[in-house]
């Protein structure tokens, strides 16, 4: 992986931890960041080192969202002909298709927000799967404010999170969302009062979470996404399928042990990938 300018990446047992690092920049979102994110994300998910995946930041908010500047010089969007405007949906599928790896990643994903989380940053956090936020935290669906929809997920994520009401009205007015409100409508799981309280929540729950048997939590990521846009009759049977791919009894005998002696678990990580294009190189 090349050296990231927008992040720092640590992994300390099996805890991986992405911080957005361009305070000065209010961790704005250009085509470097939008780059490295990918290349991290498809680093993670393909070592099977980590087992949880923490993203904070830096500075007084997590993200301003994507860099105006972008769109007046790395991003050409061509409305002047039809030929123009359908490239635009590539090149929203490409951006749209980095948010959705926090998704399909072999491992779940933890947002420690601070301050603002605008625009492009609220598709990013509604892709993760757990949301901590500071009490100054707030959401802003900001493209409404700029003259445009917003168009890398927000709109699709957020009303599987919280009354499709209040999304209208965030979406329709670009109102801030703070995290008080946001905790009682369930966006957010928990609400710190400082960034250092926040991050330190965040990692005790990774802490947890990365005890626990890794193929399991993939499989119940699996699970819970998937029920997320079927039937409960469809969710059902690809959770026998499931199950049936992935059951352990010794993971089981182990969980079970490790519980009565009031110890730690121990199992095994989830396998390297390799790409199939990469074989033999």
């Amino acid at each position: 992986m090349n050296p990231l300018t927008c992040f720092t990446l640590s992994t300390t047992d099996h805890i991986a931890h992405l911080v957005l690092n361009r305070p000065e920049a209010m961790n704005t979102m250009h085509p470097t960041f939008w780059r490295e994110l990918d290349e991290v994300l498809t680093h993670i998910h393909k070592a099977g080192d980590a087992r949880v995946l923490v993203i904070s930041s830096t500075g007084k908010h997590f993200s301003a969202g994507m860099a105006l500047e972008t769109f007046s010089g790395a991003i050409a969007m061509d409305d002047q002909s039809p030929e123009g405007r359908a490239a635009i949906f590539d090149m929203l599928a490409d951006m749209q298709a980095t948010f959705t790896k926090l998704e399909t990643l072999r491992i779940p994903v933890i947002a420690a927000i601070q301050g603002g989380c605008i625009g492009g940053a609220v598709d990013m956090v509604t892709a993760c799967c757990l949301r901590y936020a500071t009490s100054d935290a707030f959401f802003c669906i900001q493209e409404i404010n700029i003259g445009m929809v917003a168009d890398v997920g927000t709109l699709q994520r957020l009303p599987k999170l919280v009354p499709l009401a209040v999304v209208k009205e965030l979406a329709y007015t670009g109102r801030r969302l703070g995290a008080a409100r946001a905790l009682g409508y369930g966006l957010v799981n928990e609400v710190f009062d400082s960034p250092e309280a926040l991050l330190a929540g965040a990692l005790l729950c990774a802490k947890e979470i990365a005890s626990k048997p890794p193929v399991a939590i993939w499989g119940t990521k699996q699970a819970i996404h998937y029920t997320r846009d079927h039937s409960v009759d469809d969710a059902l049977k690809q959770m026998g399928w499931l199950q049936g791919a992935i059951w352990s009894n010794q993971h089981v005998r182990e969980a079970v042990t490790a519980m009565k002696e009031k110890r730690a678990g121990g199992f095994a990580g989830l396998s390297p990938l390799q790409s199939f294009k990469e074989i033999g190189l």
